[in-house]
């Protein structure tokens, strides 16, 4: 498959890199401190601010300790992420100023899990603490577009989660590519195995049509 686009915007956890392992660390040992209840693994989290997540679980009178707890845990397990199948590849193969990365961690979390995943960090890179609305509010990948210089309709975002699908949708992108079995479920226009094979020269996203699961 090819498709013709200016900018490249990914998501990183599930996408690019592999953190659900350092996660599933973190959000453990901060749920038997603030909220025991509280399940992380669920769909409904997956792509959601760290913030978001913990405001909805704490009252306002906790949120700044129990947030800085997972900042610090989150921090602290970055080290243990990998890159997923194909990220090396195709990042090290963009050319800078045409593709960035939009993620939902703070910005020491997302910085830290791209260089402990061997990723370059672009200059364009989005990061929770950037906008006001997380992900599913389309705000981190109009952000993203607007930092290439490109029109969101002339961009494609590469998205696991349903709330960044949902984010891409909203934003008016031209293609939002679902990204493992994870995406089935969603709404996004396609969805692929990894990023494996996939080239991008600045014009035109070529997909092998074996790496297709819908």
């Amino acid at each position: 498959m090819k498709y013709f686009a200016s900018g490249l915007l990914f998501d990183n956890d599930g996408v690019l890199v592999d953190s659900h392992q350092a996660a599933n660390v973190a959000w453990s040992q901060w749920a038997s401190e603030f909220a025991p209840n509280f399940k992380w693994d669920v769909p409904e989290n997956a792509g959601v601010r760290a913030e978001d997540k913990v405001r909805e679980h704490v009252g306002p009178e906790q949120f700044e300790v129990a947030n800085n707890r997972i900042n610090e845990l989150e921090q602290a397990s970055a080290g243990e992420t990998l890159a997923l199948a194909g990220a090396v590849e195709l990042l090290t193969s963009l050319t800078p100023g045409t593709w960035t990365v939009c993620t939902s961690a703070n910005a020491n979390l997302g910085r830290a899990r791209l260089a402990a995943a061997g990723l370059p960090i672009p200059a364009e890179l989005v990061t929770g603490d950037d906008v006001q609305r997380g992900k599913p509010f389309p705000d981190p990948y109009l952000l993203g577009a607007e930092r290439l210089g490109f029109d969101p309709a002339d961009c494609v975002v590469f998205e696991d989660a349903p709330a960044g699908v949902e984010a891409g949708i909203e934003a008016g992108v031209g293609l939002v590519i679902g990204v493992s079995e994870r995406a089935l479920a969603s709404m996004a226009d396609l969805v692929i195995k990894d990023l494996s094979g996939i080239t991008f020269d600045g014009e035109v996203l070529f997909i092998p049509d074996k790496s297709r699961l819908r």
